[in-house]
């Protein structure tokens, strides 16, 4: 048995078509679920997408948004990627207010720190990069609050399994 706030990383791919990501979304939206996170790209296929999306819950919720997806016709595989072994990663880019001279230096030592990268580099504020889990980019946020983050956005997480085993191809490890 699962915890209510289970969350589910789950991977549908789907055809790369017009509509398809209004359609999933509107979809899980009209039905009650919410999205937490949800990202959309082209795979190794190029007539092919995989949409990558995470939503709480617990095993019922998992198994209902399963036999929705399964429904819609642009959908070709849904995969559990949370219920295995994987790989995630959300990427950010922040602005931060910072002028030249000490603070920056202790701007560039956290971005060192968090393994990013300075992207671009203004006369009051650094653009920077980071890329990894969720709670990597959770505290670099919260390590350069106080400095005065001007802007900031992510991608929303990605994810793969580990090993030989291809989302595209899987019915193992099936949502429903």
């Amino acid at each position: 048995m699962s915890h209510p706030s289970m969350r589910h990383v789950i991977s549908a791919t789907v055809q790369n078509v017009p509509g398809v990501l209004a359609h999933i979304s509107g979809m899980l939206a009209s039905r009650g679920y919410n999205i937490d996170s949800l990202a959309v790209g082209e795979t190794e296929a190029p007539n092919l997408s995989r949409m990558t999306f995470v939503v709480m819950g617990d095993d019922r919720i998992l198994e209902q948004v399963g036999k929705q997806l399964e429904k819609i016709v642009t959908v070709v595989s849904i995969t559990n990627i949370s219920s295995g072994d994987f790989v995630e990663r959300d990427l950010m880019l922040i602005k931060v207010a910072v002028d030249p001279g000490p603070k920056r230096s202790e701007i560039r030592e956290l971005v060192e720190i968090f393994r990013g990268r300075i992207v671009d580099v203004s006369t009051d504020n650094v653009m920077v990069e980071i890329s990894g889990k969720e709670n990597k980019i959770e505290a670099f946020i919260e390590s350069v609050r106080d400095y005065g983050i001007i802007e900031l956005v992510r991608t929303g997480r990605i994810a793969m399994n580990r090993g030989r085993q291809n989302a595209n191809h899987s019915a193992d490890e099936s949502v429903a």
